[in-house]
């Protein structure tokens, strides 16, 4: 086995995220003061490349789903799916959002209701339910459903034997992936995989410690349990990983009843029902009617910062993760078509992924409009997000069990996600894997412990949510232009194959 490690690959990216995961921890203050800067460049004056991808994908994933490409099976020509429709999009919804969305889906309008953003366009009844749906649905799933077919066509049609970025852009680089770009790629793919692996950690396991704070009146420190708890979630998605496919769709499955339970709860349980679906669906309305809007807006004077801290970001944030979600999307659509997995990727993608903010986002919006809570001067007071989110759950009848099952779901969201980022992180681990082939079980071991690093620095560092955003920002930039290379790569041999096809049956 120690033969086909790619050790270069393996290596290099976690002496880096070490090394950073020593400084936060050594020089927390100086640290975030570098990061901010950092931050300034990409986030700021880069800003505009975020813009123009996250816009260009969407565009293309209907062009591919439209067009000749979308017949092309991802597989054998009459090969058929592995998986149902059901366990296909469990799979992948869950390995793809982790537990941020039951933490951005409670508080993420509350986080910049104040921004004059929405005041000059409105209320925060017309438009706090528009940006989290906008910010995670249509082009966040367009990113990873564009490049899952091209890794579906890389792994299942093309029979690649390398799992990795530089192989899905060998059409446009030809025997240049084999050399120093192909090196290149890899390695910002590994760091990229790393650093969506630090933020979402970092952003949400908090609030799964706020809760066991509330819920068992402990007196350790926040960061002691958030550490407990990124460990427990390591074990429990090591345990998944380990036995193989069939155990991340098991852990899948049980994640969405727990998720879909408790969105039927609040939504039937907590006495805002009405509310909840007439808001869902006026937002819903006014997000299409303005969707060109949104998706172009960059704020040149700056009046605002709106799209640089929020839009920006989460571009920048999807991006990150485009590193390994994607590549499990792909895998498992072995046996669909290319339309079929597009189309059904956004059907269960996005339609989970709306109800989770229609829900659980009005619900705590119902609050602040209704006058039943203040939560926008809460934030403004304190900037306790974590508290505050504890608070709108405490007034959901049966509260106890309410927050009892957010922590469960939120640990299963966790789990899937990383067993499918820990399975990605392996197979890049290899000089070779064949399609049908698994890393041996030491290498998704190791893994699974690594990958739990830089989160773990994070949390002792107290970084706040800025500068934890920064490094999904900072690693989003090559990650955009190796995703322009490798859409292009899968348009060049979809084409070619297609025409191969084309020859053969005539």
């Amino acid at each position: 086995m120690k033969k086909r490690i790619d050790w270069m690959i393996t290596l290099i990216p976690l002496v880096i995220i070490g090394g950073f995961s020593i400084l936060f921890f050594v020089f927390p203050d100086q640290s975030n003061q570098i990061l901010s800067q950092i931050r300034f460049f990409f986030g700021d004056t880069m800003g505009s490349f975020y813009v123009i991808v996250g816009l260009g994908i969407f565009l293309i994933s209907c062009y591919i789903c439209m067009s000749k490409y979308g017949n092309i099976v991802l597989g054998n020509p009459n090969e058929k799916p592995k998986y149902s429709f059901f366990a296909w999009g469990s799979m992948m919804f869950t390995c793809g959002l982790a537990a941020d969305i039951l933490f951005y889906s409670f508080s993420e309008w509350i986080m910049y209701a104040s921004n004059n953003r929405i005041t000059e366009m409105g209320t925060i009844q017309e438009w706090g339910g528009v940006f989290p749906m906008f910010h995670w649905s249509f082009i966040p799933w367009g990113f990873y459903l564009v490049l899952a077919v091209a890794f579906g066509f890389m792994l299942h049609v093309r029979k690649r034997n390398k799992q990795r970025f530089s192989e899905a852009c060998r059409p446009i680089l030809g025997k240049q992936v084999d050399g120093v770009w192909g090196r290149l790629i890899d390695l910002l793919a590994v760091f990229a995989l790393l650093a969506g692996t630090a933020t979402t950690f970092s952003v949400a396991t908090p609030l799964m410690a706020t809760i066991i704070q509330s819920l068992f009146h402990v007196t350790i420190s926040r960061t002691t349990i958030t550490i407990i708890i990124i460990l427990i979630t390591c074990l429990v998605y090591t345990y998944s990983l380990l036995h193989g496919f069939k155990g991340i769709s098991v852990l899948a499955n049980i994640c969405i009843y727990l998720f879909f339970g408790l969105v039927i709860f609040v939504l039937l349980v907590g006495g805002k029902g009405q509310y909840i679906i007439e808001t869902g669906i006026e937002s819903f309305g006014r997000m299409i009617q303005n969707f060109i809007g949104l998706s172009t807006y960059i704020d040149p004077q700056r009046t605002t910062n709106f799209a640089q801290d929020w839009t920006i970001y989460y571009w920048a944030y999807w991006m990150v993760w485009c590193v390994a979600a994607p590549f499990f999307i792909g895998n498992i659509s072995k046996g669909r078509t290319i339309r079929q997995t597009i189309i059904g990727g956004y059907i269960f993608g996005i339609g989970s992924t709306i109800i989770s903010f229609v829900v659980f986002g009005n619900y705590s919006l119902e609050l602040q409009t209704s006058g039943i809570m203040n939560l926008i001067a809460e934030y403004s007071k304190t900037g306790d997000i974590y508290g505050i989110i504890i608070s709108i759950i405490k007034t959901i009848p049966w509260s106890t069990i309410v927050l009892i099952w957010v922590l469960v779901t939120m640990i299963a969201f966790y789990a899937t996600s990383f067993d499918s980022i820990a399975y990605t992180a392996s197979c890049y681990s290899y000089k070779e894997l064949k399609d049908s082939e698994s890393p041996h079980k030491v290498v998704q071991l190791m893994w699974c412990l690594l990958l739990i690093l830089l989160p773990i620095a994070l949390v002792f560092s107290d970084s706040s949510m800025i500068n934890i955003q920064t490094i999904s920002i900072i690693a989003a930039f090559p990650i955009g232009i190796i995703m322009i290379l490798i859409v292009w790569s899968f348009l060049k041999d979809a084409k070619k194959y297609i025409k191969e096809m084309s020859d053969y049956s005539s």
